[in-house]
């Protein structure tokens, strides 16, 4: 339930508001807009009269919102949300920020080298796993808080901000002291325990939807997060699971103008993970700029056939770099710009 204000609302008038839904056993959520303030009503309010408030002093409309999820929703905030990680790169605005870095982190020297590549071609962010969630035991599993602490090392030396997975409460609580932004995988979006626990640390958050969620049930996971308070959330659209082989997964950019019309929260995709094949990233990377993308993440490595995961998705550092070429006519196109696009990115210098 959302509680709107008349514009010309006392604050007296909402606070007396607030107490109501207080009194009626549920946590009010003032949400002030560039107009006039909207008031959530947090929890199962499904058996809640609306006129309990339609004849309240500055109450200007009472709406009932049917969805499942709530404060994702743009009916809560029809504002976009902005979010800010690191140092100034932001989410959801005019800019796409590029994230990039190796799906592994495979050692301190090697991934400043990389950093330093990658920052130098146009990549705002820097991405590479710590923590590895395998489909085999067997697999390499990550340096744990050794690989932290490079990409600490790794922001020292570039000023990239740093994300990285987390795959359990104890692994958030580290990533959340190294990095700038705690990355929820695919297969922890349904992970509610661990939803909850980063929706309390204080983080930004990038949470890649499950390979065989639906984007309502992605919403939903993103409303266990900001139902703990926090409303700096990234999605993520990395691919779903298909019958088809020739790629790893289906990246569905159709979920791309979908999601932004269902929430206000920025939402960025992964062609890495939603092709698995290197020469296919590059141009799902330009379609998911041209569908109005957020952002972009991607896997690169200076030597992908050397990789300790996921080689076959890896750009080259030099294919990173023509990449990031051919992106920023694309953002112009549709009003957008690549975040730190300078003029050898622009020009094809």
């Amino acid at each position: 339930m959302l509680v709107l204000m008349q514009r010309d609302a006392t604050q007296e008038q909402i606070d007396g508001v607030c107490d109501a839904i207080r009194q009626l056993g549920f946590t009010p959520l003032p949400m002030p807009g560039t107009t006039r303030v909207a008031i959530g009503l947090a929890g199962d309010d499904s058996q809640v009269d609306t006129s309990h408030f339609e004849g309240m002093a500055g109450v200007g409309q009472v709406l009932y919102d049917s969805k499942p999820y709530k404060q994702v929703s743009r009916e809560w905030q029809p504002e976009k949300t902005i979010v800010q990680i690191g140092n100034g790169v932001t989410f959801g605005g005019s800019e796409v920020p590029i994230i990039a870095g190796p799906c592994s982190v495979e050692g301190e020297q090697a991934i400043i080298d990389v950093a330093r590549a990658l920052k130098a071609a146009g990549a705002v962010a820097l991405r590479g796993g710590a923590y590895k969630p395998r489909s085999s035991p067997y697999a390499f599993q990550g340096l744990g808080e050794e690989g932290l602490r490079y990409l600490a090392q790794a922001r020292a030396e570039t000023g990239l901000p740093i994300v990285t997975e987390a795959m359990d409460e104890r692994q958030a609580d580290l990533v959340a002291r190294y990095a700038d932004c705690v990355q929820i995988g695919t297969r922890n979006m349904s992970n509610f325990a661990l939803l909850r626990h980063v929706g309390r640390l204080g983080k930004p958050v990038m949470l890649k939807r499950g390979m065989s969620a639906t984007i309502t049930e992605w919403l939903l996971a993103a409303e266990y997060i900001i139902a703990e308070g926090n409303r700096q959330i990234i999605l993520c659209e990395r691919g779903i699971r298909s019958f088809d082989t020739a790629t790893r997964n289906v990246l569905d950019l159709a979920a791309v103008p979908v999601v932004q019309k269902l929430s206000h929260l920025p939402i960025i995709v992964d062609p890495s993970h939603g092709t698995g094949v290197r020469d296919k990233v590059p141009p799902m990377a330009r379609a998911g700029v041209a569908c109005g993308a957020d952002g972009v993440i991607v896997e690169v490595h200076p030597q992908p056939d050397k990789a300790w995961s996921d080689g076959a998705q890896s750009l080259t550092v030099e294919q990173f770099e023509a990449m990031m070429r051919t992106l920023a006519p694309i953002a112009e196109a549709v009003g957008r710009a690549i975040t730190g696009a300078g003029t050898a990115i622009a020009t094809g210098g």
